[in-house]
């Protein structure tokens, strides 16, 4: 069947073009752009309270979810004039004009993009250099259960309620769950940070068979308290987003009474509609940060004094396999180091085999390393040409080479950092 060319729409009072309304998005299912347009009119109110007033990144899934996603962080040069947006300042000096929400249109306008998920930073426009939001990303280890993820979720809400802060939690869409508090825009992006890592070994002290905060993907078991969601920068996805499974589920806020029951399965874009918006409140539960850091400075002056300089030397028996551009070619070059060590393979458990989304300039690209702890030393294999050796920065180099990037921007290095991007592709 043909598909129209576009189709407008009323919101809010503004007229708003869905172009290729037909494009399927979800091939299995069938779901198309404006089925997800149509789903944003219908949460705009709880949609527009997790993202609204916050600038946002762009994740496009322009040829839906089976196509390649890119990050856009400046609002696009061509918008009505109806479009906010909201300057920020990276660390490399750079500034960029990103688009802010504040109505169902401005929503409908943003989705017409290719945007399933909004990607919002943890700052109001009016004030972008003070998070008003503390966030916490729980992300499970592979193999851990569920009912594992909710198990920590109630304690961080009760490490939360116990230094005055409320939790509000919501589904992540996927494998893990959040967890937001609202507080005073009074900390810089570095305390809101340090009160996170705090809460984080906090609730790993509570809770140490099945929760952790170790920094290092290869230290860690059970479900991971990721504090590092708050550093500068980094955008996560809000409340209502639709995330990029067949199933279209949704990252949906939940209250404490539903945590312990909850499915994430059945959290999708057709059944969420209707639902009464569990953060109603969410606007008037800003609370205090103070305790928080004064618990992050105790665990600061636990900690032991680091030695040393350069690069990490990592604790576990590490080797890495591949970096490819996308998750499909990093996997088949898995598979192809499989088939060279059938030996091997078995011994590895779920949680040894470390699957990294990380972000590039602006697309994300895939690593995959293998923890080789469980395997006896003497049949580890070795460190081999990678299957995959796929360089994000090429291209960008390229342009920095030719004088078309300034060298006062930071210049990515040659090596992929140990942490994966805040926007995990399985959490």
């Amino acid at each position: 069947m043909a598909s129209s060319s576009k189709e407008v729409l009323e919101v809010a009072g503004r007229e708003v073009t869905v172009t290729n309304p037909d494009k399927v998005y979800f091939p299995k299912s069938g779901r198309t752009k404006i089925d997800v347009v149509r789903y944003y009119i219908a949460v705009a109110d709880g949609a527009l309270r997790g993202a609204g007033g916050r600038p946002m990144a762009l994740k496009r899934y322009v040829n839906g979810i089976e196509g390649e996603a890119f990050f856009q962080k400046r609002a696009p040069e061509k918008r009505p004039d109806w479009i906010e947006t909201a300057q920020l300042r990276y660390p490399s000096g750079r500034t960029a004009e990103e688009v802010v929400l504040r109505d169902a249109a401005q929503l409908a306008w943003v989705v017409n993009l290719g945007c399933l998920e909004l990607h919002t930073h943890s700052v109001l426009a009016e004030d972008v250099d003070h998070p008003d939001e503390l966030r916490i990303d729980l992300d499970p280890v592979p193999g851990v259960p569920w009912s594992q993820v909710v198990e920590v979720a109630l304690v961080a809400r009760d490490v939360l309620a116990d230094h005055g802060l409320i939790g509000w939690p919501k589904t992540s869409g996927s494998r893990g769950f959040h967890v937001y508090a609202r507080i005073q825009p009074n900390w810089t992006f570095a305390e809101v940070r340090r009160a996170a890592e705090g809460f984080a070994r906090e609730v790993a002290r509570r809770a140490p068979d099945i929760a952790t905060g170790a920094w290092w993907k290869e230290e860690r078991h059970g479900v991971f308290v990721d504090y590092n969601q708050n550093a500068k920068d980094h955008t996560t996805a809000s409340g209502y987003s639709v995330r990029p499974s067949e199933e279209a589920r949704v990252s949906t806020p939940l209250t404490w009474d539903e945590v312990p029951g909850c499915d994430p399965a059945a959290y999708t874009m057709e059944s969420v509609q209707g639902r009464p918006d569990a953060w109603a409140g969410i606007e008037d539960a800003r609370g205090d940060l103070t305790a928080l850091l004064e618990l992050a400075a105790t665990y600061k002056k636990q900690a032991p004094a680091k030695k040393g300089t350069g690069r990490r030397t990592p604790s576990m028996p590490l080797i890495e396999i591949a970096r490819a551009a996308t998750k499909e070619e990093a996997l088949a070059g898995l598979d192809r180091w499989k088939a060279r060590h059938p030996a091997v393979w078995p011994l590895l458990e779920p949680a040894d085999v470390l699957v990294d989304s990380m972000r590039g300039i602006n697309s994300l690209w895939t690593r995959i390393r293998l923890n080789l702890v469980h395997v006896p030393e003497a049949d580890r294999p070795a460190q081999e040409p990678l299957e995959v050796d796929f360089d994000p920065f090429a291209k960008w180099k390229e342009m920095q080479a030719r004088g078309e990037i300034p060298a006062r921007w930071r210049r990515p290095t040659d090596e992929p950092t140990d942490e994966p991007t805040d926007e995990p592709t399985d959490a």
